[in-house]
C-alpha cells in the first residue's frame, strides 16, 4: 500500500492493522517520524524533486487532500494490475466555503476521472460535503488483470 502526501500515517495505519506492508512518502521529516511507526517511510518533495517511486506498483495507492497535478500521472502509473486507487482531495467550489481556495490546489470539473483515463473507475462523486463544508472529487477506481477471466470481476463496493 503507498500513502501520498501521507502526513503523520492515518491511512498507513489504518491499512497496516489489516495487515497490508505500507509505505509512505511526504516531505515532512516530523510526519515522517510519526508514520514510520505503521512502516517503510520516504522523505521526498514530489512537487520540485524526482517521483521517488518511478518503477514501483503497489496493490493500494492512497491520495487525500494533496494535489500536484504533474505527479497524477506517476501517481496512476502506481497502481499495480489487480491494484486500486482511492483518491480524494479538493474541488472547485472550494473557495467559497474555505481553505484551499486558489485553483491550483482545486481540481476542476470532471479533472480526476480524467487523470484515471486508464483504469476502470469503481465509483466516482463531485459535490459538496457538509461539517465541515467542502467541495471534494473522490475516486476508487482499478488496474484491470491483463487477460482477465471470463467471469466479470468482483470489485466489493
Amino acid at each position: 500500500m503507498l500513502d501520498v502526501a501521507c502526513g503523520p500515517g492515518r491511512h498507513m495505519r489504518w491499512f497496516a492493522e489489516r495487515g497490508l506492508a505500507v509505505t509512505g512518502v511526504d516531505h515532512a521529516p516530523d510526519a515522517l517520524a510519526s508514520a514510520s511507526r505503521f512502516g517503510r517511510t520516504m522523505l521526498a518533495d514530489i512537487e520540485d524533486g524526482p517521483w521517488p517511486l518511478a518503477g514501483q506498483s503497489f496493490g493500494v495507492v492512497v491520495v487525500t487532500n494533496y494535489l500536484w497535478r504533474a505527479r497524477l500521472p506517476d501517481i496512476v502509473a502506481a497502481v499495480a494490475p489487480g491494484g486500486v486507487l482511492l483518491y480524494e482531495t479538493f474541488a472547485a467550489g472550494n473557495e467559497s466555503v474555505g481553505k484551499p481556495s486558489r485553483p491550483d490546489f482545486l481540481l476542476r470539473p470532471g479533472e480526476l476521472l480524467h487523470a484515471c483515463a486508464g483504469l476502470r473507475v469503481v465509483a466516482y462523486e463531485d459535490g459538496f460535503l457538509p461539517a465541515p463544508d467542502r467541495f471534494v472529487q473522490r475516486i476508487a477506481a482499478v488496474r484491470e488483470l491483463p487477460g482477465a477471466a471470463s467471469a466479470p470481476p468482483r470489485y466489493p463496493l
